[in-house]
């Protein structure tokens, strides 16, 4: 399916702890932060969807 590029926008200070351990799991450190990550494996698109509102996607 390609690859997406993940952006934290958002701060995850007063998060849920889940929604930091998605963060985290992720691979994302701080704000405007980076990472490139597989579209074709569903559960980084569910974790992705738990913290779209954190988050800005782009196709890579």
């Amino acid at each position: 399916m390609g690859k997406i590029k993940i952006t934290q926008v958002r701060s995850a200070i007063n998060r849920p702890k889940s929604q930091k351990a998605t963060i985290k799991a992720l691979g994302l450190r701080k704000l405007n932060h980076s990472v490139i990550i597989d579209n074709s494996v569903p559960q980084l698109r569910g974790m992705v969807a738990k913290v779209s509102h954190l988050l800005k996607v782009e196709d890579v």
